[in-house]
């Protein structure tokens, strides 16, 4: 590396295995270097899955996960965290504390079901959610999770905003809501919301696939990448939104089921200038 070229930001993913490559810290890494950051994970569980389903999933050790996060803290640094699965509530207690002095930040996709239907976190778990998310910089659920979230249910197109709106003045967080899941097939839109107010709509056409597993993966992971260079918040929604989009429709078509997205396939993007 010559003395011109600047390092590439330290990305930190701390999330679950996903076997099949398709989501959780595969996508997370594939993600992260295709974007030119450099990526370290802390894995929080791992899982026996593929398109098709999660066959099982067994969880690290709370305490191990903490350790493996602080082996790349307190030596190589981070320049912006990535949070997904978590495994167990004692696993996000024990990150909250640890990560509440961190100086960077903080993306945090709250996991709760795989793109397949199945289950990634127990009540217990999802109510450990809190904690990070008072942390968090940015939160990134989709519809599903900001209902439970919120404890609303059948959220309708004008409620979105008020529902993120109520999770930002909670938590003291940006609250990206995703529409992926939303009915309709024309558009996708995601809303960006702080506790001042909304900060921007993003809206793409819908891409008619089932090759969508590890969208939110990638998305939160690209946003967290994006935010290491120190890019504005909706320029990095807006880059992240663009690579994740163009995974989906570099897919290679594997599986039987929920297949996943073409990271590689996605051309090299230049690393934005810094602010």
């Amino acid at each position: 590396m010559s003395e011109a070229t600047p390092p590439p930001p330290r990305i930190l993913s701390i999330a679950g295995s996903d076997s099949s490559g398709g989501a959780g810290i595969q996508a997370d890494i594939k993600t992260i270097t295709m974007l030119g950051g450099y990526a370290m994970t802390a894995i929080t569980a791992v899982t026996a899955q593929n398109t098709r389903g999660v066959q099982g999933v067994e969880a690290l050790p709370p305490q191990f996960v903490l350790d493996q996060v602080e082996s790349c803290l307190s030596d190589i640094g981070a320049d912006a965290i990535k949070i997904g699965m978590l495994g167990s509530s004692e696993t996000a207690r024990l990150l909250a504390e640890r990560l509440d002095s961190f100086a960077g930040p903080i993306v945090f996709d709250p996991v709760m079901v795989a793109t397949s239907g199945s289950a990634l976190a127990d009540s217990e778990t999802i109510a450990g959610f809190a904690a990070l998310m008072d942390i968090a910089t940015v939160v990134t659920p989709n519809l599903p999770e900001l209902e439970a979230l919120t404890g609303r249910s059948g959220l309708a197109e004008e409620d979105v905003f008020d529902a993120a709106k109520q999770l930002a003045d909670t938590h003291g967080a940006q609250i990206l809501a995703k529409g992926g899941h939303a009915e309709g097939d024309d558009q996708v839109i995601d809303r960006i919301v702080s506790p001042t107010g909304k900060l921007a709509s993003f809206a793409h056409a819908r891409i008619d696939t089932r090759h969508t597993h590890g969208t939110g993966c990638t998305l939160s992971a690209a946003l967290a990448t994006m935010l290491g260079y120190r890019q504005p918040t909706t320029n990095a929604i807006r880059i992240a939104r663009a690579f994740t989009y163009a995974a989906i429709e570099n897919a290679p078509g594997f599986g039987e089921g929920s297949g996943p997205l073409g990271h590689q396939a996605v051309r090299k993007l230049e690393p934005p200038e810094e602010d």
